[in-house]
């Protein structure tokens, strides 16, 4: 059984482990331009991923996220946007799926009240392997944290 982790939003990823939470993969977020300067998650990108990598028969855990405190109208609704397309095609290829919150897999991670890099810390000391090296892989480690959140229950 694969564990899969997903850190949604344009910005975000997709993590994959064994069931030993041994790494596997790690994809960015797939996205499309909606203008020059806005993007969207890519559903179809987002089912190819799931359909060419073996990961079709996993348990999935998904960030539960809401809005954020001075986060914008259009914003908040773009980020719904993503979440939705996200969920959407897990249960169009019925593969099922976990909502976690953040402050839940961030407490058994000790990265409560931490800043946001240190996930990416963590991530790179438990996954030598998993390609973290840039300051923007933060979601790769949200995704990879998720699915050892997942994983470990």
């Amino acid at each position: 059984m694969v564990i899969v982790g997903i850190d949604v939003g344009v910005d975000g990823a997709i993590a994959a482990l064994d069931d030993k939470l041994n790494y596997l993969s790690c994809w960015d977020m797939p996205t499309m331009a909606l203008s020059a300067t806005k993007r969207q998650v890519n559903p179809a990108a987002v089912a190819r991923i799931f359909q060419t990598n073996g990961i079709k028969s996993a348990i999935v855990y998904v960030e539960r996220v809401g809005a954020f405190p001075g986060q914008g109208v259009t914003s908040m609704f773009n980020f719904g946007v993503s979440c939705g397309i996200v969920q959407g095609v897990l249960a169009a290829l019925g593969i099922p799926m976990v909502l976690i919150t953040p402050q839940t897999w961030k407490k058994r991670a000790g990265l409560s009240k931490k800043p946001k890099d240190m996930a990416r810390t963590l991530a790179q000391q438990l996954y030598p392997r998993a390609e973290l090296g840039r300051k923007k892989d933060i979601g790769r480690a949200d995704a990879l944290l998720i699915a050892r959140f997942g994983g470990a229950k």
